[in-house]
């Protein structure tokens, strides 16, 4: 859970820097409110970071319930939950201490005054009328009330500036490259070939933080199928996030059919190539929504990418068909129909270039080999890379890269590497393969 939270602190979480701003107070209360101030200010400042984990960990926490209940971590996650309550409970509580402590002067002050227009009345009895002095001890004691509402009305505008401050750090977080440029002279059939050209390219998920990719090139000719395998952090998935510009390179550069992506508008790119992700993405709507977002093809052609991806006979079977409503999520569907929904969506599209991010890690056997059979017939004319966890799905691939710490170990056919007896030579006696 640190590991997420240390996570969202970076990316999602703006930069707070605990600066004290200078508040401009005229008279005798300027030190003590400038003290106040700024440490209201830092505290609301601890207090709104520290709130974050809190509801971070809620969500994931209820998200998995059932997995926490099967391996009777209750108390484990119980403990956490109290820790980040904790944590933000010592900024919370200093809060209203600093507030009781201005109540305090404040009140010290008021009742000083209090005191010096009874002294006055006092010592200047002779030459006062009483109504004069009723007037001014009466005055003197509304001073208290009033003087406590203006400072209070101040610092709390000082301390909810904290949450402008948050939305003015979100809005200049970095943004996404534009989606379209002006003027593109990129060609309406791009790409034509499918071929991908990587120069040292090195990726970094953030500045500061380790290379995902360390300095790869890399050249994948026209419809050849390349699998790339590697241990968890190898640095593959990573290459699939710089395709698509998910990720800007933090060196080198890409190429497809000679054209540098880098220089080419989000859209232009992530219109022309598909991913089937490891993670299978479905939206509130209907199936046909979901399969054709953008209505461009017809009935006849979903159905026949329904049925290239062995989806058809389910679809068929549901009282709307193609209306049938999915839930936020796709949640009323499987996992495993998910990814052949999304499977479809490929098919219907059809470019030049598909990226296969473990994309049948949710299905069984019998029905992996059925989409294996899909891709090697429908994407015969294209470039296919496929990011493997079944090796035996690649072992009839072009090219094998095999992936390490974010570097290329190893690059052949698969055969070749076997007979290498080297890295994926391992990794296939450790699947059964040889």
């Amino acid at each position: 859970m640190e590991g997420v939270h240390g996570a969202s602190g970076g990316l999602g979480q703006p930069d707070l820097r605990l600066s004290p701003r200078k508040p401009v107070v005229a008279g005798p209360l300027q030190d003590g409110e400038s003290f106040y101030v700024a440490t209201s200010c830092q505290l609301r400042r601890l207090e709104a970071v520290s709130r974050s984990p809190i509801y971070t960990h809620f969500n994931e926490t209820v998200q998995g319930a059932s997995v926490i209940r099967a391996f009777s971590e209750q108390e484990r996650f119980i403990l956490q939950a109290n820790g980040h309550i904790d944590h933000n409970q010592t900024a919370y509580f200093p809060r209203f201490v600093a507030t009781r402590w201005l109540a305090v002067n404040l009140e010290f002050l008021g009742n000083l005054l209090v005191l010096a227009a009874a002294a006055l009345a006092v010592m200047g009895r002779d030459t006062l009328s009483p109504g004069i002095v009723g007037l001014a001890v009466s005055h003197s004691l509304q001073v208290t009330g009033i003087l406590s509402w203006i400072v209070r009305s101040w610092t709390d505008v000082e301390n909810n500036i904290v949450s402008v401050e948050r939305v003015k750090e979100y809005a200049d977080t970095p943004k996404e490259a534009p989606w379209t440029i002006e003027g593109s002279m990129l060609p309406l059939a791009w790409p034509t070939h499918g071929t991908i050209e990587l120069e040292e390219y090195g990726l970094q998920y953030r500045k500061g933080l380790n290379w995902a990719m360390k300095g790869i090139s890399l050249s994948i000719q026209e419809k050849e199928k390349v699998g790339i395998v590697g241990r968890t952090g190898a640095g593959k998935s990573s290459l699939a996030l710089g395709i698509f510009r998910i990720l800007e390179a933090a060196k080198g550069d890409i190429y497809i059919d000679g054209i540098n992506i880098a220089q080419i508008g989000l859209h232009e790119l992530r219109s022309r190539i598909t991913i089937i992700p490891q993670d299978p993405v479905l939206f509130s709507g209907s199936l046909r929504m979901n399969l054709d977002p953008f209505d461009g093809y017809s009935d006849e052609e979903v159905w026949r990418a329904l049925e290239l991806s062995h989806l058809k006979s389910f679809v068929s079977c549901l009282p709307d068909k193609l209306n049938h409503e999915c839930s936020e999520g796709g949640e009323n569907l499987s996992l495993g129909q998910r990814q052949l929904v999304c499977l479809a969506r490929a098919l219907l599209r059809k470019t030049k270039i598909l990226v296969m991010d473990e994309a049948t890690a949710a299905v069984d056997l019998e029905t992996d080999n059925l989409i294996q059979s899909t891709i090697r017939t429908q994407f015969d004319d294209c470039t296919v890379l496929t990011i493997a966890h079944r090796l035996n799905t690649i072992m009839d691939y072009t090219r094998v890269i095999v992936m390490d710490r974010g570097l290329i170990t190893e690059m052949d056919s698969p055969s070749n590497l076997i007979s290498e007896r080297g890295q994926f030579y391992l990794m296939c006696r450790e699947a059964g393969l040889v």
